[in-house]
């Protein structure tokens, strides 16, 4: 038996289908996942993520700490509520999670990681805390259920209390707002709008109970892997890990290296990678035949190398397989993919696919 999130129960009684994810009992699909995906495209759905972890950092040296451990910056964030995407490195350049920061106040940031990475992560955290006077809380007394889609914040809006309702609808992309212990960003692994309302554990199934009597509709795992792929959000342990960094996996974006006097984690060994160049990229794919791509799948380029699909599978909004590959940095144009001992076309793109419900790939 895994671990079971504050919500659990209201899943097995909607027959969903649970599965081991990262140690957590977690629902898959609750019936079809294809609807599952198009609910959340075209109208809105919601999603169990209590098993990610909440992390509460503080201490009057919070925002050094930060600026040591993380690749991007969070000087950056100076406004209340406002977040970053960052990745948490080793000193060789390895991922060792990302993450979402919020800036709360100077004293006082929230890190959410990945259910997976959770212990790995706060002993890293820790390790590292005491040199910064800074506590690390992980807020095992939250659940975190995402709302998304383009009506998500608009029918999740009427079961806040109205105060925060219209704290929340006023957030910009990429910020959140407290209220008491309730605590609502819009921000998701969707690629549509929507928010993460991270509220005390046990309020958790009345408000998600509420949420489904307004008819969002209840999602698994399953549409959450088809729908960040789709927008060409990466997933840890697929797209990147500790074997690999920010700029082999697309994540370039995510190192802030100016100011040149920050020294953060892992900053020498990918300044070094840089000069010398990268010799591999993640790229998307688009699969011609029916086939689906998977993981693992050897990618080959010819005339130039091999590489290796991170992420596959069938996408409902394109009707054709789609993938993540880490191959050779002069891949451009075509490549062909190794399914079940056929080699089959793809053609090479730059995530997403899909942005706000709309193809955004020439096709």
């Amino acid at each position: 038996m895994g671990l079971r999130t504050p919500l659990y129960d209201l899943h097995v009684a909607a027959g969903a289908r649970m599965v081991d994810f990262g140690g957590w009992d977690m629902p898959v699909t609750y019936g079809s996942q294809i609807e599952e995906h198009h609910a959340v495209r075209r109208d809105c759905g919601m999603f169990d993520v209590s098993h990610m972890c909440v992390v509460d950092l503080r201490g009057a040296r919070v925002r050094d700490f930060l600026r040591r451990l993380l690749a991007n910056d969070v000087a950056k964030l100076a406004q209340p509520g406002k977040a970053l995407y960052s990745c948490m490195l080793r000193e060789d350049g390895g991922v060792i999670d990302d993450l979402i920061v919020y800036y709360l106040d100077d004293g006082w940031y929230r890190m959410v990681v990945n259910a997976g990475t959770r212990e790995k992560d706060l002993d890293w955290l820790r390790a590292h805390a005491p040199a910064y006077e800074v506590s690390v809380e992980p807020r095992l007394d939250l659940a975190l259920i995402a709302v998304q889609g383009p009506e998500a914040r608009a029918r999740a809006a009427r079961l806040l209390e109205p105060a925060l309702a219209a704290l929340a609808l006023e957030l910009g992309y990429f910020y959140g707002v407290a209220a008491g212990h309730w605590f609502v960003a819009r921000t998701g692994y969707t690629g549509e709008d929507g928010w993460e309302i991270m509220l005390p554990a046990a309020e958790a199934a009345s408000f998600w109970q509420r949420l489904r009597d307004a008819g969002v509709a209840q999602c698994g795992l399953g549409a959450r892997d088809t729908l960040r792929l789709e927008a060409g959000m990466n997933l840890y342990g697929s797209d990147m890990d500790e074997s690999t960094s920010p700029l082999e996996s697309g994540l370039a974006w995510t190192i802030a290296w100016d100011p040149q006097d920050r020294d953060f984690l892992g900053r020498a060994a990918l300044a070094e990678a840089k000069s010398k160049g990268v010799p591999r990229k993640l790229v998307g794919l688009v699969l011609a035949d029916r086939a689906v791509m998977r993981s693992h799948q050897k990618v080959i380029v010819p005339g130039i190398g091999e590489g290796e699909v991170t992420s596959g599978t069938y996408s409902p909004t394109l009707e054709r397989s789609i993938g993540l590959a880490r191959v050779p940095a002069a891949t451009a144009g075509t490549c062909e993919v190794e399914i079940r001992g056929r080699l089959l076309p793809a053609t090479v793109v730059r995530p997403p696919f899909v942005r706000h419900g709309k193809i955004a790939i020439a096709l």
